[in-house]
């Protein structure tokens, strides 16, 4: 290509150089011969030049029209891919907006079914409440097994739904089993601990269960044990509950009350039974509540009494003879009364010739050690009640870890050892608070009786000591409780100085 474009460009100056020397004019000088030469050579190449110039606008107009063809097919190929980019961009767009609608209902349908989960695993943790008693021996491990479908995170969210899809058509099932009644068997714990083999029959809301070992009555659940308690019954009623569980056939009477009726049956003698289950701790807690029980009766019936035996007037009218100075009167009144205070009072006046004080202090003592008697009792069984109790949790905690330490087939014995202790306590307290309210009460009534006496005593001395006659009375025994005590005296004084002597 360079080669080409040199040669046109040396025809084209060869060119031009010889139409300039063509325009000049004709000199005569003579032609150099070099100069002739090159412009033969010139010219030649010239005409070269012109016949390749020919030939590539030739090949070049040849070759024009196919590259054109060419370009335009391109361009319509680029028109075409053109279409076909907008038609793949919308199935893009199309796709993109149905995607987006099929993940919003994916997660909608997921909502769904985590929804629905969340409802299996809820109906799968409460169902052994909404079944009867004794039938969590049947259905322990599908329960357990639906539990642990939400637990365990190594199964598959249709692993996971076929489990709780499994446990709820057997729950299924199970509703048409009960219809009419349903019998299997079972484990039960009699009253004392010991667990029995047997069938259960399941009749409505009633639970029956009869051992092996002819042992028939009602179950009732037990709280923290898949093992129910059978509650025996007695006479024909038992008789007929084990013809009936053993062979499925059988009579048993109509219960309106759906199974309350039989149970109160059961628990009529629940008191006894837990008496019994309290241990041996329990006869000291009966006795304490015996005594405590008859000593609040006797003081109760003691401050009624008295409290029916107080004349106001009475007490009253003796205030009035003291004041006057008409002692005797007074005196003659407190023995013709039956009112407490009057009568301590009247002692007092009485004897108010030794000491007035002392007198009335000692009928005071004597009235108040009435009115005290079996307070000192009530107060013991109230310290002693709680730490009968008290013992009674412990034993019982001792014989739980024996049987723990021993035989673990019959928790039974376990959870008697627990119910002794808790009795024991639960009684000791309720004996300590029943014995605490009327403790009070009594300690109450008697202060005030106490106040009472001690201000009408304070009053019977001042009158005593303001009265003319009274107070000479009081300064007379004063003074012969001191020549008394001079006489007394005196004879270690003359001892002594006897002894100094010798």
């Amino acid at each position: 290509m360079i080669t080409f474009k040199s040669t046109i460009h040396m025809a084209l100056t060869a060119l031009l150089s010889s139409a300039a020397c063509a325009q000049a004019p004709a000199q005569p000088a003579e032609v150099n011969p070099t100069i002739a030469k090159a412009s033969r050579s010139a010219e030649d190449e010239l005409t070269k030049s012109i016949g390749e110039l020919n030939n590539m606008r030739a090949l070049i107009s040849a070759e024009k029209l196919p590259l054109a063809q060419e370009l335009t097919s391109l361009e319509e190929g680029v028109v075409q891919l053109r279409k076909d980019g907008d038609k793949v961009q919308r199935l893009v767009d199309a796709g993109a907006l149905e995607i987006g609608t099929l993940k919003a209902e994916m997660k909608a349908r997921q909502d769904e079914l985590s929804y629905i989960g969340s409802l299996l695993d809820e109906y799968a943790r409460t169902f052994e409440t909404k079944i009867g008693v004794g039938e969590m021996q049947v259905y322990s491990e599908p329960v357990e097994k639906a539990k642990q479908a939400v637990e365990n995170k190594t199964l598959t969210p249709v692993e996971r739904f076929a489990r709780q899809t499994t446990f709820t058509e057997l729950t299924i099932k199970r509703l048409f089993d009960v219809v009419g009644g349903m019998r299997f068997a079972g484990v039960s714990v009699d009253t004392m601990g010991t667990v029995l083999q047997g069938q259960f029959a399941m009749i409505g809301p009633i639970a029956l269960f009869r051992a092996d070992s002819g042992v028939a009555g009602i179950a009732v659940s037990q709280v923290g044990s898949v093992n129910p308690l059978v509650r025996p019954l007695e006479g024909e009623l038992a008789g007929s509950i084990g013809t009936l569980v053993a062979s499925g056939e059988g009579t048993l009477p109509l219960d309106p009350s759906r199974g309350g009726a039989l149970k109160a049956l059961v628990q009529k003698t629940n008191i006894v039974h837990i008496f019994v289950k309290g241990g041996p701790i329990m006869w000291p807690l009966l006795f304490a509540s015996m005594v405590s029980v008859s000593v609040v009766l006797e003081r109760l019936l003691f401050l009624l009494n008295e409290q029916r035996k107080r004349s106001p007037k009475t007490l009253a009218k003796f205030f009035v003879d003291v004041g006057k100075g008409d002692l005797n009167a007074a005196i003659a009144i407190a023995k013709n009364s039956k009112d407490a205070v009057v009568t301590t009072l009247g002692y007092a006046l009485e004897h108010r010739d030794q000491s007035l004080g002392h007198a009335l202090a000692y009928a005071e003592t004597r009235a108040f050690k009435r009115y005290r008697r079996g307070i000192a009792i009530l107060d013991t069984v109230i310290t002693l009640a709680p730490l009968l109790g008290l013992l009674g949790t412990v034993t019982g905690m001792m014989a739980s870890f024996s049987v723990i330490g021993g035989d673990l087939s019959s928790p039974g014995a376990i959870t008697g050892g627990i119910s002794e202790a808790l009795i024991a306590t639960a009684f000791g307290l309720v004996i300590a608070i029943a014995s605490l309210l009327p403790f009070n009460y009594l300690n109450n009534r008697i202060e005030g009786i106490e106040t009472e006496m001690l201000a009408a005593g304070e009053q019977l001395k001042l009158l005593v000591e303001t009265h003319p006659r009274g107070a000479a009375a009081i300064k007379r025994a004063a003074e012969e409780e001191e020549e008394e005590l001079t006489l007394r005296v005196e004879p270690y004084h003359g001892t002594s100085t006897s002894l100094g002597g010798t």
